[in-house]
């Protein structure tokens, strides 16, 4: 009974009748600059503005989380380079340190 069904992905039509389906759209960047200047202030951080921008647009092209992340290493660098707040220059250091994770799935197929 129900063997000759096809469904979409795989998953019974009842149960997928009984799904609610929502719509993710990516963050624009005036959205990934003010989650990033939230986190910032969160952890107290202070950050200057093209910093932040910078960040913003980082996000755009790899993720929320990959930016989120480079928070830490970037004020720690700062900390350690004798700076109270992160600037661009410590943004690029760290970005040139980490791989996203699509960047580094794609290198190491490439291998």
């Amino acid at each position: 009974k129900g063997t000759e069904m096809q469904s979409p992905h795989g998953i019974p039509i009842d149960l997928l009748d009984r799904l609610l389906i929502i719509r993710l759209m990516p963050y624009s960047l005036d959205e990934i600059f003010q989650i990033v200047a939230i986190r910032c202030a969160i952890e107290n951080i202070e950050i200057e503005e093209d910093a932040l921008a910078h960040l913003a647009t980082i996000g755009t092209k790899t993720s929320l989380r990959f930016v989120v992340q480079l928070i830490s290493p970037a004020y720690v660098l700062a900390q350690t380079l004798g700076k109270l707040k992160i600037s661009k220059d410590e943004v690029d250091e760290i970005n040139s340190l980490f791989y996203d994770g699509k960047t580094s799935a794609k290198l190491l197929q490439e291998q």
